[in-house]
């Protein structure tokens, strides 16, 4: 079962970004601890990691509020 990423905007708002398809959850999580900061410099604020068509996690790139 491929693993895959979706990104979000600020808004909730599907926007584009690298389609990328790993075979694992492992992998993929590498993948976006390499690729993050120039996603969220792209505009993109939340990325889903999917299973195939079931959402496993949400995870915002946007700073911490202080």
């Amino acid at each position: 079962m491929p693993w895959s990423w979706r990104y979000e905007n600020a808004e909730g708002a599907a926007v584009s970004g690298p389609a990328e398809a790993f075979s694992s959850q492992a992998d993929a999580e590498s993948w976006i601890g390499q690729k993050w900061r120039e996603l969220a410099a792209a505009g993109v604020a939340t990325v889903l990691l999917v299973e195939d068509d079931r959402v496993e996690y949400r995870m915002s790139l946007q700073p911490a509020a202080e």
